[in-house]
């Protein structure tokens, strides 16, 4: 007995010192990197003091922390930054869903401000700005090398006042400049209108308006429609919409999905993760749905059209999204800035992250380029309407047909021309209410 406790004792003695032997080197890395901060901390009050006393001008010792700051936090991705007050007030209001500038979301790239997606009826819209355009000046001032932040600013000022920016676009051989009139940008979250037996619901951002407005918009359709029984589907159309809120994005997910995972996060620590699931209710009531996405869809918009996709909700039609799968955090400081930070990676409910891949659609369908003057070298024999038998003289009447019968057919094609109008105007549009027309003509299925 007196050996077993021995052995043991001896054990515990060697387990203590083993560990002793293992944690001691630890300790000693921990402490030159704590060492190795200090230093990095002395260094760079060593550079701030430098500046402060010998720059060749005199600095604001406020601008160089706040510069400083914000180098720390863009240099991790190109979603993290510091938010001065002011800054931070106007991402307050655009939220909000009211804010001054041009109208464009955008991101950095190459050194040089992307374009993610224009504002649907902004000054940029209406200019011709398109998602995927490189702006490299402004009022023939470089973008290079500067923080976003600082290219942002350099493109706000007085509403009515003018500005023109450099854009280099794929496709156009030279930059071109555009002029754009600053104005405010007034959001409206969500417009909905019916297109022959399909309900539109154009979302241009998720902000606080945008789920009320997206649920008054789809029950003002159903009840010019005397009901959703007359309606054969909704085209959900997130094109060149740039995100915004999450809460808004799991939302709006959530008004088509009874149950079932929505979207999921992932931090540093796995512990941070979080996962938010649908709630019983579908204000479509199982009515089809087709999701129109292209290059200008981001963030919030991939969330709900990958959401819809993986629980085959929805077809999503059109071309490639964005690719922005990461969530950021807005933290408060002292001051009334904030910081923005990059905390999480999200996932569509299949366990599929869109960072930087974004979300594919099922059916591919790219935008037909307008090329200008193209329709004056169209055949003109094609553009002359055809004589039927119903023109040619003494032909016989149709009295298979009551008057009634004839006066339907006739809105029945008047229909089928204002389709054909359609595709000539928004031809992804047209081809995502084609499907819901084919779906419907199918009938429910069991």
């Amino acid at each position: 007995m007196k050996k077993f406790v021995m052995a043991a004792l001896g054990g515990t003695l060697a387990g203590v010192i083993a560990t002793t032997q293992i944690a001691g080197p630890l300790l000693a890395q921990e402490s030159v990197k704590i060492n190795n901060v200090y230093e990095q901390l002395d260094l760079f009050g060593d550079i701030f003091e430098r500046i402060r006393a010998q720059y060749v001008e005199e600095v604001d010792p406020a601008d160089l922390i706040e510069a400083a700051i914000n180098g720390m936090l863009t240099s991790l991705d190109p979603h993290s930054s510091y938010l001065s007050p002011r800054d931070a007030l106007k991402m307050r209001e655009q939220t909000r869903g009211e804010f001054g500038g041009l109208g464009i979301e955008v991101t950095q790239e190459d050194g040089f401000v992307k374009v993610v997606s224009p504002i649907d009826g902004t000054p940029a819209a209406e200019a011709g700005i398109e998602a995927g355009d490189f702006i490299t000046h402004v009022d023939g001032e470089s973008l290079l090398g500067l923080l976003l932040d600082d290219a942002v600013e350099m493109m706000r000022g007085p509403v009515g006042s003018e500005i023109v920016i450099t854009v280099v676009r794929e496709g156009e051989q030279e930059p071109f400049d555009v002029t754009i009139v600053r104005d405010t940008i007034q959001l409206t979250a969500v417009r909905a209108r019916t297109e022959g037996k399909s309900a539109v619901l154009r979302v241009t951002t998720f902000n606080e308006q945008t789920f009320p407005k997206l649920k008054e918009g789809l029950e003002e359709q159903i009840e010019a429609a005397d009901g959703i029984e007359n309606l054969n589907g909704i085209v959900l159309d997130l094109r060149n919409n740039p995100g915004g809120l999450l809460s808004q994005a799991i939302a709006v997910s959530d008004a088509f999905l009874e149950e079932g995972e929505i979207v999921s996060t992932r931090g540093r620590d796995p512990a941070d993760g979080d996962r938010v699931n649908a709630t019983p209710g579908d204000l479509a009531e199982g009515k089809p749905i087709v999701v129109l996405i292209n290059g200008g869809s981001a963030s919030a918009s991939e969330i709900v059209a990958g959401a819809l996709q993986d629980h085959r909700r929805a077809i999503v039609v059109g071309t490639k999204s964005f690719g922005k799968g990461s969530v950021q955090t807005v933290m408060p400081l002292r001051s009334d800035g904030a910081m923005r930070l990059t905390t999480a990676r999200y996932y569509t409910p299949s366990g599929r992250s869109i960072q930087a891949l974004g979300v594919s659609p099922d059916i591919v369908v790219a935008q037909p380029p307008v090329v200008p003057g193209n329709e004056e070298e169209e055949d003109e024999s094609l553009a002359r309407p055809l004589r039927s038998e119903a023109d040619l003289r003494g032909s016989l009447n149709n009295d298979s047909l009551s008057d009634d019968q004839i006066k339907q057919i006739e809105e029945d094609r008047e229909k089928a021309e204002q389709a054909a109008q359609l595709r000539e105007e928004d031809y992804q549009l047209a081809y995502a209410i084609d499907i819901l027309k084919g779906l419907s003509a199918l009938g429910p299925r069991d």
